[in-house]
């Protein structure tokens, strides 16, 4: 869930960085039609140095350097008549869009990790995918952008002054263990020893930060997880909230101390975290610590109700994501309770935050439809249906259809062949296993798919598209509203 899936496709989102840091500017993908910077002749494949004068380092500086009125873009431009250095002029009004998509969120280079945790998921991923996905970043600023989360390993003084001043709020840290000692042995990295100071040092200034505990059966549960969970509320107890997590592992995995949860270790971490969750009300006045919702799932448990999740502020960790999504899809929920792929989410935001209205919005939504092939016929929308979903998916989703109390609808989970170990979140499928599994399902039938699976380019993580599919699929957003929409008869 949270721990493999926000792994992997929060590093997506960092997919063009490489591409923009080599040139040192922001390169335009699109530019929309009638914009200030249509006018002014801003064209794709312009590298804008400066704006105003300014050289901007990334997406939150360009935010506030576009903004302005009547804004001076310093142009390279690589092909054209108009190849080389211009400078255009672009008449706007103060506050009113440039019109500029741009290729990536960090114009300079993105800060890669130097940790070497065990458990890193990046290190699980098997050889020969798509570059973006073993960019392995610790960078604060997509923290602020993406909830990328940070071990502030590689956090300075500088960027304390720059987080403080421009209030990047929230941010998103990797705590793991509040024992100096213990956090150094997890990260691989001396400096994790020291480097929570920057946490306490945001916590000061008024940064909003949301914490993250990964639990590794044997190294950071049981007393340690007591003692971290103690520590938190002795010197961090201004954080937003903490989510606690067990750690991915795939087939991939060659870390020996590194292994999978059992049903007594999951159910002694629920346990742990809802009685510290009682100790914190008490003394804070809020939960501030959760589970995440597979943790309830690997220790066969229900799922706390809707109010302990303090509205439902932790999606992005996969905590609370089946009671938002029980909620929705049983009409309880009037519109998608503030994350677009509810339980499935593995938060894969578009890449290009500059065609935001803000830094902190979501993307537009994906298509209702694709085909498996531009001669394939959708079926009927009365045709018997299969929900596609993984196999942790299924146990949330199976019993919610179950009660709809109709025979031409079921659900149809997919094993995650393609990476193994306990990966079992359905933002990890790949075409590869839907290729598998389709196959051997009848036509005519509709097929739902979650788009929570697939990238800004609806293609999977293994390369494939849903053309690729035997069988045509509909795509539909990753919420509960969306799937009572999309399984209600004409």
């Amino acid at each position: 869930m949270p721990s493999t899936a926000a792994t992997v496709s929060r590093s997506e989102r960092t997919a063009d960085v490489r591409t923009g840091a080599a040139r040192g500017g922001a390169v335009v993908v699109s530019v929309a039609p009638g914009s200030p910077a249509d006018r002014a002749g801003v064209v794709p494949g312009d590298e804008i140095t400066r704006v105003g004068g300014e050289v901007p380092r990334d997406i939150i500086e360009w935010q506030w350097l576009t903004d302005a009125a009547d804004v001076t873009l310093d142009v390279v431009r690589h092909g054209g008549d108009l190849a080389g250095e211009l400078e255009i002029e672009v008449a706007k009004r103060d506050g009113e869009p440039l019109g500029v998509e741009v290729q990536s969120a960090v114009f300079d280079r993105v800060r890669t990790c130097d940790n070497h945790c065990e458990f890193c998921f990046i290190y699980q991923l098997p050889k020969g995918m798509r570059r973006s996905l073993y960019l392995k970043d610790d960078d604060y600023r997509l923290s602020f952008l993406y909830g990328n989360f940070t071990t502030l390993t590689r956090f300075t003084e500088a960027d304390l002054e720059r987080v403080v001043t421009e209030r990047l709020s929230p941010l998103h840290v990797s705590i793991h263990s509040t024992d100096p000692e213990l956090r150094s042995r997890m990260l691989k990295n001396p400096r994790g020893a020291m480097s929570l100071r920057w946490l306490r040092a945001l916590l000061d200034h008024g940064i909003e930060v949301r914490g993250q505990i990964v639990v590794c059966p044997g190294v950071n549960d049981g007393v340690e997880l007591e003692r971290t969970l103690t520590g938190v509320l002795d010197r961090y107890p201004e954080l937003t909230s903490v989510a606690v997590v067990p750690l991915g592992l795939s087939r991939f995995n060659a870390e020996e101390a590194m292994r999978l949860h059992t049903v007594a270790e999951a159910r002694a971490v629920v346990d742990t975290v809802e009685r510290w969750q009682g100790i914190y009300h008490a003394v804070l006045g809020r939960r501030l610590v959760h589970a995440a919702d597979e943790y309830y799932l690997l220790a066969d448990r229900p799922f706390p109700d809707a109010e302990a999740y303090e509205g439902f502020e932790m999606h992005e960790d996969g905590i609370g994501m089946a009671r938002t999504f029980e909620l929705e899809f049983e009409g309880r929920a009037e519109s998608p309770t503030g994350v677009r792929s509810g339980f499935f989410a593995a938060v894969d935001l578009p890449s290009n935050p500059a065609a935001y209205t803000g830094l902190r919005s979501c993307g537009s939504a994906p298509p209702d439809v694709s085909s498996a092939s531009p001669v394939a016929l959708r079926p009927r929308r009365s045709a018997p249906v299969a929900v596609l979903t993984g196999e942790l998916g299924a146990r949330v989703i199976a019993p919610l259809v179950e009660r709809l109390g109709r025979d031409d609808v079921r659900v149809l989970p997919v094993r995650n062949d393609f990476f193994g170990g306990n990966t079992g979140v359905t933002g990890l499928l790949t075409g590869e296993d839907l290729t598998r599994v389709l196959a051997a399902e009848p036509e005519g039938h509709r097929y739902l798919l979650p788009d929570v699976c697939l990238s800004d380019d609806h293609r999977f993580l293994d390369g494939l598209t849903v053309a690729d599919l035997p069988r045509p699929v509909e795509v539909v957003a990753t919420d509960g509203i969306a799937l009572r929409t999309a399984l209600e008869p004409t």
